[in-house]
């Protein structure tokens, strides 16, 4: 008998929490309006199979994360039609260099132990709005721009836009590809020996590939004169430049489905890798919350995206997700 009681219990409960196709139809009605989505009647239905099988999987992780299984929840997004592969194969645009000998080598100070607890570039006025490259991997540019941004500002006081595009469709004789990938030491090597890049203003995003260079010097928002590269590996080190240099390129692994879905939370996936990293984002600070200590990360997927458009990532969990073994910023 109690046992049949319990049984019962259980399958009441899972009725409760079950979305009936009913709840679907109208969450499925809002996700498109929300996000100006319009498929033909075939796509339709695949692309809903998709965002129910996402909604699954958020909705499961959100259960284990209130039983304490993780430190982070996820949240259904603009990603929510698309499949893993087709995230990563659209906005992950980040090429790994198999060796760094261009830089110079950053070396912490010998106080590096008294470096603060917490850091917040976006307090000091280094850290432009959150942008979004849509349907582009040209996260590498966004990367670039972004340490830029920080260090023109550190220098003159002035904190300006750059342009993404004027690096996606220029820097290809470095080595970048546009939309199809890149690498911010190379960008930052366009940057010096171009003398310059243009302002957002001058030269704004399109999101694809230009069919020329449309560069104009009168134009240029900032410049640097070379990049220094962080020890692989070493999140020492990168903790000591994010706090005396001010935000830092870095490079991770974005290709797992619970980084695609990020709503808040320190994230840690223990299938992460640290040497196979596909995404170009910025360091712009760090801290410790419930115990956890993270890095304070700005993603170009848009503001709707995790934390208004930041993560927060593990930060001295064995160099997880990569964050240390890529990471880099201009000199100016």
């Amino acid at each position: 008998m109690m046992l049949r009681l319990i049984a019962a219990t259980l399958l009441l409960a899972s009725a409760l929490a079950a979305p009936s196709l009913l709840d679907l139809d109208r969450e499925w009605t809002v996700f498109k309006q929300i996000h100006n989505r319009g498929y033909a009647q075939e796509e339709e239905t695949a692309r809903r199979g998709i965002w129910e099988s996402n909604l699954r999987m958020i909705q499961q992780h959100n259960l284990e994360a209130d039983r304490g299984v993780h430190s982070y929840r996820l949240g259904m997004n603009h990603l929510g039609d698309m499949t893993r592969d087709e995230i990563v194969g659209l906005l992950n645009g980040f090429k790994m260099a198999a060796n760094r000998t261009v830089g110079a080598t950053y070396l912490a100070p010998s106080n590096v132990g008294d470096v603060p607890t917490q850091v917040d570039w976006r307090d000091k006025g280094y850290v432009t709005p959150v942008k979004n490259q849509m349907q582009c991997g040209s996260c590498w540019a966004f990367s670039t721009t972004g340490s830029l941004e920080g260090q023109h500002f550190k220098k003159t006081g002035k904190l300006v836009s750059l342009s993404e595009q004027n690096l996606v469709d220029c820097s290809k004789k470095e080595g970048n590809m546009g939309c199809k990938g890149g690498l911010m030491d190379q960008a930052f090597t366009y940057i010096k020996k171009n003398k310059g890049v243009d302002t957002e203003e001058s030269y704004p995003y399109t999101g694809k590939d230009g069919i020329r260079c449309h560069f104009r010097r009168t134009d240029v928002g900032a410049t640097d004169v070379g990049f220094t590269d962080i020890p692989r590996d070493d999140e020492t080190s990168l903790q000591s430049a994010v706090a005396t240099v001010g935000p830092v390129s870095i490079a991770i692994d974005a290709s797992r489905t619970t980084f695609h879905f990020y709503k808040s939370g320190v994230y840690y996936d223990a299938e992460c890798s640290s040497t196979r990293l596909d995404h170009g984002v910025l360091a712009v600070g760090y801290g410790t919350s419930e115990g956890d200590d993270y890095w304070l990360v700005k993603n170009s997927w848009g503001a709707e995206w995790g934390l208004q458009g930041y993560i927060q990532m593990a930060r001295n969990r064995d160099n997880a997700c990569g964050v240390a073994t890529q990471a880099s910023y201009p000199r100016v």
